[in-house]
């Protein structure tokens, strides 16, 4: 059965929202669901497609969410960023150059995005005195070996090292980190569905040994939002969340169809990691979560010293391949179901 996060949402009528890289998977589903769940204010999409801004608002229809604002910009312009956050109570950051080897063949454009357009939304919203910031992130952050994950990496360390920035009154930042979503853009499923539709007799696998870690959209918009509601600055919060090999997942899937092995691409890895043993002296094991406390402590008092919370286990590693949690076919149908539903 799959795990939810649906627990101890923030109640976000009436706040100010600022989403970057809105027009993105994540950014169109956690605008879809607050605007079913709240009446926020001002619900900010901040994005550099104009096309997809205009496809999103013809999909929303605009005229029934009064308090959607459609902003063209990039977080490469900090004064752009600083003007659409004004009044902003809450920024989820979810802009970001993704597909690894693009980053690999394009390194400057990759740090311009991810590592100084992290620096700009830190930098703006302390100009504008933003209440809550929190970033998207990932497992390829994680020990990393292609340069979308180093990138990832330092965006984290940037947006952590802020809360030294604001002062005991000033905006508080804060990171999720998680795996693969099921059915987002650039993801394994809908390009496998593509090659089942346009006739393929093979899936090509990059290795047969490969594992990773799995969740729904849905999943992580809610974890996001739940993790909004924790959070007190420099935390980083990671969902507990099955695995699967790769393999599997195409047999699954197609299950009349062979495999083909072509290799691991540029910056790839067999396995993925979310947190490594070097993160163990300082993350709590919750319920359904682990949150990395930063090595600073930015406050007084925490939610999580309460309820017996404990430390994980002296060299704690939490990786795809040796999950103890692992998707069966079932899972992934439910999963599926909720990807197209």
């Amino acid at each position: 059965m799959l795990r939810k996060f649906d627990k101890n949402l923030p109640d976000l009528n009436g706040k100010n929202i600022l989403v970057t890289g809105a027009t993105g998977s994540f950014g169109r589903a956690f605008v879809k669901l607050v605007l079913a769940r709240w009446k926020p204010a001002r619900l900010v999409v901040f994005s550099r497609d104009e096309f997809k801004q205009y496809e999103m608002e013809q999909t929303l229809n605009s005229q029934r969410h009064p308090s959607l604002r459609y902003f063209i910009g990039d977080v490469r312009d900090m004064e752009r960023l600083a003007m659409a956050m004004r009044n902003i109570d809450i920024v989820v950051h979810a802009a970001a150059l993704k597909h690894v080897p693009t980053a690999e063949y394009n390194p400057f454009e990759c740090i311009y995005t991810n590592v100084h357009g992290a620096e700009n939304v830190v930098r703006a919203a302390i100009r504008c005195n933003v209440k809550r910031v929190i970033a998207l992130s990932t497992d390829k952050a994680v020990n990393p070996v292609n340069l979308y994950g180093a990138s990832k990496l330092a965006a984290e360390k940037i947006f952590i090292a802020a809360n030294n920035l604001t002062g005991g009154d000033g905006p508080r930042f804060s990171v999720v980190r998680y795996g693969n979503v099921l059915g987002s853009r650039g993801s394994v499923l809908p390009f496998f569905k593509k090659l089942v539709a346009e006739g393929a007799d093979t899936l090509p696998i990059t290795d047969k040994r490969m594992t990773r870690f799995w969740i729904t959209m849905r999943q992580g918009v809610e974890f996001v939002l739940s993790s909004l509601e924790l959070m007190q600055g420099g935390e980083v919060f990671v969902p507990k969340i099955p695995s699967l090999k790769l393999t599997d997942f195409a047999v699954w899937l197609a299950p009349n169809l062979k495999q083909k092995f072509i290799g691991i691409r540029p910056g790839e890895k067999i396995h993925e990691a979310l947190l490594t043993e070097d993160d163990a002296p300082y993350t709590l094991d919750l319920d359904e979560r682990y949150v990395i406390m930063p090595r600073f402590r930015y406050w007084t008092g925490t939610h999580f010293d309460s309820g017996g919370t404990a430390l994980v286990p002296e060299g704690f590693r939490y990786a795809s391949d040796t999950n103890k949690e692992w998707l069966d076919q079932q899972d992934l149908r439910d999963m599926l179901k909720e990807v197209d539903a």
